[in-house]
């Protein structure tokens, strides 16, 4: 499982996004506290409560409206 480190403008960690070895990922806040998944296979982002937010990665977005 591999992080991705994201940081706002001014160098700040904001969040986190870890991939799994099939490509699904999961958006955790600053505390990693899940903020929500993206699944590869069916190209999609829900947020913490399983409901879809769009089509594609939005996971950063998802990271930077927790902030």
């Amino acid at each position: 499982m591999s992080t991705e480190v994201i940081k706002d403008f001014y160098n700040r960690i904001i969040g986190y996004v870890e991939t799994d070895a099939s490509g699904n990922k999961v958006g955790k806040d600053f505390y990693r506290r899940i903020v929500g998944y993206y699944d590869k296979k069916l190209n999609v982002t829900k947020d913490f409560y399983n409901r879809i937010v769009g089509r594609g990665d939005l996971l950063s977005s998802l990271i930077v409206q927790a902030e």
